[in-house]
């Protein structure tokens, strides 16, 4: 039976549920701003301030708008390629060579970490990365996006040092079963780094995801743009006659009467959507990796 808390605990259980609750409430407000301005009927959203949670009337306008422009799903496409594509190589090659620099019998590993520092105090400015891509022949291509930070260095050394804190002897029993080195490293070390696994997928994730700079100059073909660079031309150059005067207006009533604000706040949130989906997924994974050392047999 559980002792019963003291005043003091019932106060800190208190002050700290109270606290995460305050976080919850900062972090959700302004998305849910942001869902009812793009809900709200276009003559009462001037009225609106940034602490208005609840839409004034309702107008789906700006969301039959964005599901259905082609620039959007486009864009949307383009950027699941990117970041899906992206992440997945990013991932593998970080591990692959995580795990061969793990490997204290690696030859030259010294000289190898500190090229791998270099690059972080050192890193390549735009201008001869771009030329290297253009030698390479992937400008206006995906690949000219997706290659990039294929392996970074501080996701790299993350992974080093959880492969280096492996035990031993888990790996000489998977060799002594007959594992090759390969097989040690995708059935043993792959599974015990779940969780600095997950930080980096998550860390990849993201960052493709809002990548636009470099695509936005990397990729010439408004086909080829994701979706944060369609974003930037609705949203930060104001260029509402991009989206909405390339689409029949004839589909949609009032299609030319669309707030801009309403327009911009439909916009940011399609672009937050899948970061937000994508942590619940991730979050399961750190929860395990807690727990696996918490329980002995």
């Amino acid at each position: 039976m559980a002792a019963a808390r003291t005043p003091l605990e019932r106060t800190e259980s208190v002050l700290i549920g109270s606290a995460l609750i305050l976080m919850v409430i900062i972090t959700l407000q302004p998305m849910l701003n942001l869902f009812a301005v793009s809900l709200s009927d276009p003559a009462q959203i001037v009225g609106m301030d940034g602490l208005t949670i609840i839409p004034r009337g309702l107008s789906t306008q700006v969301w039959q708008l964005l599901l259905t422009h082609p620039a959007v799903l486009t864009g949307i496409g383009n950027s699941a390629i990117i970041t899906i594509g992206g992440t997945i190589l990013n991932v593998l090659c970080t591990a692959l060579m995580a795990w061969a620099l793990a490997r204290k019998s690696l030859p030259g590993r010294r000289l190898i970490f500190i090229l791998v520092l270099i690059t972080i105090v050192f890193a390549p400015g735009i201008i001869p990365d771009y030329f290297l891509n253009k030698r390479l022949g992937l400008l206006n291509t995906n690949w000219s996006v997706i290659f990039y930070h294929l392996v970074d260095a501080w996701y790299l050394i993350i992974l080093v040092r959880f492969f280096e804190e492996i035990p031993e002897e888990l790996l000489e029993a998977a060799e002594l079963d007959g594992a090759n080195a390969f097989q040690t490293f995708w059935h043993v070390a792959l599974p015990l780094a779940r969780p600095a696994l997950a930080t980096i997928t998550l860390f990849y994730f993201v960052f493709h995801w809002n990548e636009f700079f470099r695509a936005m100059i990397y990729l010439t073909d408004q086909s080829k743009w994701p979706l944060q660079v369609v974003l930037r031309q609705f949203v930060v150059e104001g260029d509402k006659l991009a989206i909405v005067g390339v689409t029949n207006s004839n589909n949609y009533t009032g299609a030319s009467q669309i707030s801009v604000r309403a327009l911009n706040s439909g916009m940011v949130l399609l672009t937050i959507v899948p970061i937000l989906a994508i942590y619940p997924l991730i979050l399961r994974f750190f929860t395990r990796g807690a727990m696996a050392g918490a329980v002995k047999g």
